[in-house]
Formats: C-alpha cells, structure tokens, sequence
C-alpha cells in the first residue's frame, strides 16, 4: 500500500514538474527595452539655427562714376583712419546722358543725407524716452511698487533705443560720405579739355579693410564696390530663423553660440528681430519664410571675424527647476501624450500631460511622479501589461 501510494506521489510531482516547465516554456520573453528616469532639474527650449558673425557697421566704397580704376594699394586687415585715401579713379568723359545721372546721383545722396539726419533725430528722441522710462522704472522698483522684471525690460528697452541711436548716427556719416562721393562724381566733365582728374575715395570711418572686391586697376562702372571697410573687433550675430519661430523670440532673450570652433559656447543677447521675413528656399527645395534675428556677444568673440559661421541657441524659454521626462519616452496615443512606466517589471500605460518641449526633453505637467523608471523608444510591439526587461 505504501509502495503504492509512493508510485502515485512521484508520478504526481513528475507530472506537475512537467506542467510547470510546459508553462515556462510557452511564457512569452520579456520584451528588452531601454529605460530612463523622470526627473526634476533645469529646462531650456531653444530655437536653433546657423547663423554668422558680420561687422556691426559695414561700409562699402563704391565707384561713383566710371572710370580707370587705379591699383589699389590696400590688403585685407589693413588699418585705416577716416579720411584716408581707400581708391584713385580717373573718370572717362561724360556725356549729356552721363552728367544727368551724375546730378541725380547727387540729388538722391542729398535726400538720403536728409533722412539720416531725421533718423538720428527720431533715435535721439526715442533714446532720450527710454532713458526717462528707465529712471522712473527703477524708482518704482525701489518702492516695490512694479516688478524687477519690468525695470530689467526698461533697461533692454533703453540700451535697443541706445544700440539704435549709433547706428543711424553712424548712416548720417555714410550719407554725408557718399553725398560727397557723388558731388565729386562732376570732376568728370569740369575738365575735360584739361589732363584727366584723380578722383580719390576716401574711407568714411576709422577701421580695417574687410575685403578688397577690386585690386588690380581696371575700368570699372559707377555704382561698382570697391572696399569694404568696417571694424572687426565690433561684431554681431545674424540667424536666419523660420518666421513662426520668430514670433516666440524676443529683445533681450540669452543666446548660446556653438560650433564656432572653440571649446566652449559663447554668450550673446538677441538685440533686434527684424520687423520683415523674406523667401528662402531649403536644402530640400522647400519654400520657406525666415526672418533675420540680430544678436550681439556678451562673451569677448575672440578670434571670430566677419563672416565667420556659428550655431546660435537662442533661448525662448528657460526655469531652474521642472518635473521632465526624457522627449523620446513619449508618444502619442488616442490624441494624448502618453508614456510605457516599468512597473514589476512590466509595461504600463500612463496618459500624461506635457508643457514645453525642446530636442531631449519634455517638460511633465500631469501623469509622472519624479523617479519612475520609463521606457525610451516603445517598440511597436509593446502593450499595456506585457514583460520587459532593461537593457
């Protein structure tokens, strides 16, 4: 009987053994997943765009009438002050036609004499505003009565209108230089019974010689570049953004500059978004409207120039502390944003709200505790509930 019982106990425990290794056997593998963490942590959305560095103030001096152009004895770095002879031409002969255009020339140069002298009234004008605007902004913060972040926007709104003072300043001394560019475009036919005239080309400002378009003498028509003349050490940032980027970024906004060749990002400040978009076709041959946004270096630029290319990050919104989850564990499921949490080992489903996105992460408003473990990049196969195991 017990012999009995004996056979009957081991046959039991064979067949259960085999039923569980059946079981083990049929279960599906767990699904190998990689997995990150949502965390609390600073956050940074950025609009990130190539862009390049250009003299602030560039002048290009032109030919303003045809002529021989003689050589040119300047080389790219010169240093130049202003009034300097840049360029000799001798003028070929002039006739009615000739002396017509000659004398609209001067007529327009005149006109936009008068307007860069308008414009520098209106900057001083709006400088002046600003100055009273910051001075009453920063009493008031004093009394507590606005807030510091209103008296930081007087103080940007002050240094633009300051920024925009000089530049039209500097446009009235370049329409004052080319009106006199243009009257001396008369030589032509004052003495044309006589020797040929010198004309000679002088540099508006005090700088350097970014690029000598025309070297070697040669007869050249009027309106022809001949120098640009700027100053190397005054540089801004230009980036060509899209324009419905641009709606997002405004005066003032921190900008990051990478891949200029250094070992660490530079630091500039957005100064203007300019108020005009323009068409540019993409690599793709998309159409697209961009519009320029003009920065200016907080950081020294060091060894950059004119013309040098730079990865601009400019930033659009920035906090030291949010709830984020890794941008790549989120997908949308049913019109919702939704992520995979590990859970004992296995994949749940959790619907989640997000806020602000840039290319890593995405800032976590509803749905996600800090520390959860998710899962990055769900594989199409992965359900609600099924086993995985990280990487």
């Amino acid at each position: 009987m017990n012999a009995k019982l004996l056979r009957r106990t081991f046959l039991a425990v064979v067949i259960l053994a085999i039923a569980v290794a059946v079981v083990f056997a049929l279960r599906p593998t767990p699904v190998l997943v990689e997995t990150g963490r949502v965390r609390r942590g600073p956050m940074r959305v950025t609009v990130d765009e190539d862009g390049e560095t250009r003299a602030h103030d560039r002048f290009v001096v032109a030919a303003p009438v045809s002529g021989r152009l003689l050589r040119v004895p300047w080389e790219e770095g010169n240093a130049v002050q202003a009034g300097a002879v840049v360029a000799s031409i001798q003028p070929l002969p002039l006739g009615q036609q000739q002396r017509a255009e000659v004398r609209g020339r001067i007529a327009a140069a005149e006109s936009a004499v008068y307007e860069a002298e308008a414009c520098v009234r209106h900057a001083r004008v709006a400088d002046e505003q600003a100055r009273r605007d910051l001075a009453r902004a920063a009493e008031l913060a004093r009394h507590g009565i606005v807030s510091a972040q209103i008296a930081e926007q007087a103080r940007t709104a002050q240094e633009a209108s300051g920024e925009e003072l000089r530049a039209a300043q500097f446009n009235a001394r370049r329409a004052a230089a080319e009106l006199e560019v243009a009257r001396s475009g008369l030589l032509g036919f004052a003495n044309e019974s006589a020797s040929p005239a010198r004309l000679t080309l002088r540099s508006p400002v005090a700088g350097r010689i970014l690029r000598v378009v025309e070297k070697s003498e040669r007869v050249v028509q009027a309106g022809e570049p001949i120098v640009v003349i700027g100053d190397p050490a005054k540089i801004e940032i230009v980036a060509d953004v899209l324009t419905i980027d641009a709606v997002n970024i405004r005066a003032g906004a921190p900008v990051f500059l990478e891949g200029w060749g250094g070992d660490h990002p530079l630091r500039a400040r957005v100064r203007l978004v300019e108020p005009w978009g323009f068409t540019k076709i993409s690599a793709l041959g998309i159409e697209e409207k961009r519009v320029n946004v003009i920065s200016d270096f907080v950081d020294p630029p060091g060894p950059l120039a004119d013309g040098y290319r730079v990865e601009a990050r400019i930033v659009i919104w920035e906090t030291p502390e949010a709830l984020k989850v890794p941008g790549s564990a989120t997908f949308r499921d049913r019109g919702e944003w939704a992520v995979y949490v590990v859970e004992a080992g296995r994949a749940r489903l959790r619907r989640t709200e997000t806020g602000h996105r840039n290319q890593d992460e995405a800032e976590v408003l509803r749905g996600l505790a800090e520390g959860q473990e998710v899962i990055l990049h769900p594989p199409n196969n992965l359900r609600d509930g099924m086993r995985v195991r990280s990487r």
